[in-house]
């Protein structure tokens, strides 16, 4: 049985001896098998950058106290917009020593 197929890498035309063949040759199979590989590995590798950008966020959401930087990192903005929400009186912040912190509870009043 001969079928004519085209090449899934090249997009050549060539004549298949079965009916599931999708390369014309050992060589584009091989290079679409490097290929295939080399796009798993880069979304492995953008998955585990996600992961290693996300773990911060997920420890920041499960405290109920936040540091001024915190908050910033947790809502994606700068620390000063932070001190200007604490300074209008929008964020209400507890200082302890020397350092200010905002509770869960001020954070859910802000969007409310």
């Amino acid at each position: 049985m001969i079928v004519k197929r085209i090449c899934q890498h090249c997009g050549l035309e060539f004549q298949a001896q079965t009916s599931v063949t999708k390369y014309c040759g050992d060589n584009c199979a091989k290079r679409a098998y490097k290929a295939r590989k080399r796009t798993e590995k880069i979304e492995a590798s953008n998955e585990e950058t996600r992961q290693v950008i996300q773990a911060p966020i997920v420890e920041i959401q499960a405290k109920d106290f936040l540091s001024i930087g915190e908050v910033g990192k947790l809502f994606q903005i700068s620390r000063s917009t932070v001190w200007r929400l604490s300074k209008d009186g929008k964020l209400k912040t507890v200082k302890i020593g020397k350092r200010k912190f905002v509770s869960r509870a001020a954070i859910n009043r802000l969007f409310e």
